[in-house]
């Protein structure tokens, strides 16, 4: 609960800076980018969660799957900015995506502890 919490400050926080710098234009690709990440990240924390006290071989397989969904992430963010370049300003959604999920990320390893 906590990873949605502050996945959703991430999002107010990186869409309050994009909207500082290009205006109003690239907040929606900010946001729905900042929350695809946190949900991303969400279900790569639920996936992760069972397998921290168990055998390290499940513990891997697990991490290695949550990395893949953000890497889908990553692939629904090419995918969006190639197609839909006029209403997708790169830049802001990639501001979001980003700034979002690295302090996740990061923020993860206080599950190892």
């Amino acid at each position: 609960m906590t990873d949605l919490v502050s996945g959703l400050a991430l999002t107010g926080l990186m869409t309050g800076i994009v909207w500082l710098i290009w205006g109003t234009a690239g907040v929606p690709a900010a946001a729905g980018f900042g929350l695809l990440a946190a949900v991303l990240h969400g279900a790569a924390v639920a996936l992760l969660k069972p397998a921290l006290r168990g055998p390290v071989k499940r513990l891997m397989a697990r991490w290695a799957m949550g990395m893949g969904l953000r890497m889908v992430g990553v692939l629904v963010f090419a995918v969006v900015v190639f197609t839909q370049r006029e209403s997708v300003p790169p830049l802001p959604a990639a501001v979001g995506y980003i700034g979002v999920l690295l302090p996740l990320l990061f923020s993860e390893m206080r599950l190892l502890r």
